[in-house]
């Protein structure tokens, strides 16, 4: 059989008609609006202001750092493909593609695993929190999110294009998912993609596991608070943080563990954006709007913004400038 790969792939979106694959675009380029302006407004806010200097938000400016490279390895390229009416996508263009959102998704479930545990030592271990959650451990813990998702990335990668394909080279899908990628694979010659995938499956579990036990605990502790005020700021700081992991985990591994036919259902395209797409975009929203102190910078900034743009104007008015 002939390797198609050489000549790249061709990703067939959500429609053939090209109405339709233009009105899909269009609410992408508005979800993708949204995750940009709400992942750099909370990177830009995390970093200027004072009062958000803590693990917790540094933690989540990382985070949202990530948001945006998770969006952004798919969603333009979409884009593109869709204004232009072509679906062509070169070999080297879905290997950089597949590695960067491997990168990305597998680094999302350890940082969201490093932020369990933050929260984890700072409501159940409050006495040792500085010492627990020093500058070095904060900027390891992140350099090893990083690390660890580039790794994974490259063993399924790797794993993924060292196979033989055979058949039409389309992808039932609007990016290069490595899922979609394997049906093309000759029978039996993706021994090492599975192997790579038990691992990472398992790993994967493990983190699930790590994330139950650590707010098992942190509940545990919140319960016990005799204050309710103390209640209420732990859950303000624990729930956000919760449904981003549970919406992630849980549209990821349903989407990647049931069984996949041969042409893609409305389902599977769905799940696909609720694990590629959606949490980039709702968790700044999420942050947000369960958070005072995020809100009460955000205020800040802008407020400093119109000082500023008030003080421009003066000096315009008053000088002539």
């Amino acid at each position: 059989m002939d390797n198609f790969t050489m000549s790249g792939f061709l990703l067939l979106g959500f429609s053939a008609k090209p109405e339709q694959e233009l009105f899909y675009a269009s609410l992408f380029l508005v979800l993708y609006l949204l995750a940009l302006i709400g992942n750099m407004l909370i990177i830009t806010t995390t970093s200027l202001d004072d009062s958000l200097q803590s693990p917790m938000y540094f933690f989540l400016k990382h985070l949202s750092l990530l948001d945006l490279c998770y969006i952004s390895v798919t969603v333009p390229r979409y884009l593109y493909n869709s204004f232009m009416h072509s679906g062509n996508i070169s070999l080297w263009e879905c290997i950089v593609q597949c590695f960067a959102l491997m990168t990305c998704s597998s680094a999302e479930l350890s940082m969201l695993t490093l932020m369990s545990y933050d929260r984890y030592v700072a409501i159940c271990l409050p006495l040792r929190y500085d010492v627990i959650m020093d500058v070095r451990t904060c900027v390891h813990g992140v350099a090893g999110v990083w690390v660890s998702g580039a790794i994974s990335s490259a063993m399924h990668t790797a794993a993924t294009f060292s196979i033989h394909f055979c058949g039409p080279r389309v992808i039932h899908q609007f990016f290069c998912d490595i899922p979609q990628i394997l049906k093309l694979a000759c029978s039996s010659k993706f021994m090492s993609e599975i192997d790579v995938t038990i691992f990472t499956a398992l790993l994967s579990f493990l983190c699930f596991i790590f994330i139950g036990l650590s707010y098992l605990h942190i509940f545990s502790s919140v319960l016990k608070m005799p204050s309710a005020e103390g209640r209420a700021k732990a859950f303000s700081t624990c729930l956000p943080h919760l449904a981003v992991v549970i919406l992630f985990l849980s549209t990821g591994a349903f989407e990647y563990l049931k069984p996949h036919s041969e042409s893609p259902t409305a389902l599977d395209m769905l799940l696909t954006i609720m694990y590629t797409i959606v949490p980039p975009a709702l968790n700044p929203m999420i942050y947000s709007l369960r958070n005072k102190a995020i809100k009460l910078a955000l205020r800040k900034v802008f407020q400093r913004k119109e000082a500023l743009t008030s003080f421009h104007s003066l000096l315009r008015d008053k000088f002539n400038i």
